[in-house]
């Protein structure tokens, strides 16, 4: 039975990565933050076995991996799924710095240590039994392409890209693989929690507010459109079984529109349409 850990596995794609590679005869440890968040899983599929893992909390971390390792018996773990993270709206200049931190805490700094201390049992160990695994890093389209207002995200994504390029070129040592799945919009609860954070108009007396809203309804409305999360399970398979895996995944809705010709425009092309689809043009300086 191949092995697996997954981060952020109570909902959306980490639960559905979860479920999906249970099915397919895997054991997976689903990292939760709550105990109640694990019983859904364990009701799903028996090859489920939830561990508490917050990446904000070394000490959950240093926790699980034992946990882990006892339940491995001396094999090495065949998978890591880094997929925990947050998203948050706001303008840079006047996002508050707490928010804009939390963003890396979360997304790069707990990927940081939970590979740290996965590693090991992922075959850096060389006295564990069996192949090396693999990581797989989940990014987004933004770790490529930065939107307005999710800057913050935005750049732990571009962070995460970077970690898991370098990751794979030193862990050839090990024989260990590191993969980025960059997916579009997502059916995950993420963009709601976003949204709840913006009901309450944090930037109402900004000169961003209408335009965030905007950019708000957008994203959620692709969220709400976005591609099941399944098919991101799906793709994390095979990230983790392929005999020749690619660097780098792009699941993305309407490919062409969504992620080729974006990612090929020049970026003053991609500034002047963010501005118009968002309604934001320079104010014009009052002169005396």
């Amino acid at each position: 039975m191949k092995t697996v850990v997954i981060t952020g596995a109570s909902t959306g794609i980490g639960r559905a990565a979860a479920e999906h590679l249970a099915s397919k005869g895997w054991k997976v440890f689903a990292g939760v933050r709550k105990h109640s968040d694990g019983d859904p899983l364990k009701q799903a599929n028996a090859n489920i076995q939830p561990i508490i893992l917050d990446v904000a909390k070394p000490d959950q971390i240093k926790a699980a991996v034992q946990t882990v390792s006892k339940a491995l018996g001396g094999k090495t773990l065949d998978g890591l799924v880094n997929n925990a993270g947050i998203a948050s709206m706001g303008p840079l200049p006047v996002q508050p710095m707490d928010q804009f931190e939390q963003h890396f805490e979360i997304n790069v700094f707990g990927l940081m240590r939970n590979t740290q201390n996965f590693l090991p049992l992922l075959g850096m160990n060389e006295t564990r039994e069996g192949k090396p695994g693999r990581i797989v890093n989940i990014t987004s389209v933004g770790g490529r392409l930065s939107s307005p207002f999710l800057g913050a995200y935005a750049a732990t994504k571009h962070a995460v890209e970077a970690i898991t390029d370098s990751f794979r070129r030193e862990l050839i040592i090990y024989g260990i693989d590191a993969i980025a799945i960059g997916p579009g919009s997502v059916k995950t609860p993420i963009w709601d929690k976003a949204e709840d954070m913006n009901r309450n108009q944090p930037y109402a007396n900004t000169v961003w507010a209408e335009p965030i809203q905007k950019f708000a309804d957008t994203m959620l409305q692709g969220g709400r459109d976005g591609l099941d999360p399944k098919i991101i399970g799906e793709t994390i398979e095979k990230a983790l079984t392929s005999s020749s895996p690619k660097a780098r995944y792009a699941p993305v809705p309407n490919k062409l529109t969504n992620w080729i010709i974006p990612t090929r425009l020049p970026k003053r092309w991609l500034d002047g349409i963010f501005s118009k689809r968002f309604g934001m043009k320079a104010h014009d300086k009052k002169r005396d």
